[in-house]
């Protein structure tokens, strides 16, 4: 599958941005501060709660299947490679759509897991979030949408993937990883050079 590049970046970045105003205040979640408790059901039916991974580094990736700039990093490769490359190192990773009902990349199950293996991801659980209530908790607004949270529970990133706002694949290569650099620099002991970035990517249809 190719990534189709018709459409101009900033079709689909501009209403993500605008998406971000209502959200703003009812933002819980902080840089520096503890990330806010949820609870979600996964595609197999497990509920999921942030609060048992205490003590583990834990990702959140708001995403949707459908989204031009998420089939970017997951046809090439990028997306499924750090997360199997963090949940090799014991990360847990938290893939949340929080498309309503109906909305664009709002897979059912059988879909989300068609999807999954055919992109050879492989996030810890995939969960669909259709009252947009985590997904508001969080402040998310663009897929993809990434959080890092480190084992004590402090939200320690939030933004893109990486550098280059940009739909085309071959920019991956030389984009600076966020959510690697963050994870690198917690196994590490280091500060977090950029703690927070301007996500990329489609608004997220809540």
């Amino acid at each position: 599958m190719k990534l189709r590049a018709s459409r101009p970046l900033w079709l689909y970045i501009l209403p993500a941005l605008a998406a971000f105003a209502p959200l703003v205040a009812h933002a819980a979640a902080t840089v520096g501060q503890l990330a806010p408790d949820f609870s979600l059901t996964d595609i197999n039916g497990q509920a999921r709660n942030l609060a048992d991974y205490r003590g583990k580094i834990v990702v959140l990736e708001w995403t949707n299947p459908e989204c031009p700039i998420v089939r970017k990093h997951y046809l090439g490769g990028n997306m499924p490679a750090l997360q199997k490359s963090a949940t090799a190192e014991g990360v847990v990773w938290l893939s949340i759509n929080s498309g309503f009902p109906g909305s664009q990349g709002d897979f059912d199950p059988a879909m989300v897991a068609k999807w999954l293996k055919s992109t050879g991801a492989s996030p810890t659980a995939y969960m669909r979030d259709q009252d947009g209530r985590v997904g508001r908790l969080y402040g998310a607004r663009a897929t993809p949408n990434m959080f890092v949270i480190a084992a004590d529970g402090t939200l320690v990133y939030a933004g893109a993937i990486d550098s280059i706002a940009s739909s085309d694949p071959s920019d991956i290569a030389r984009a600076t990883n966020y959510v690697r650099a963050a994870l690198d620099s917690l196994r590490l002991g280091r500060p977090i050079a950029v703690a927070t970035s301007r996500p990329y990517g489609c608004s997220i249809h809540y």
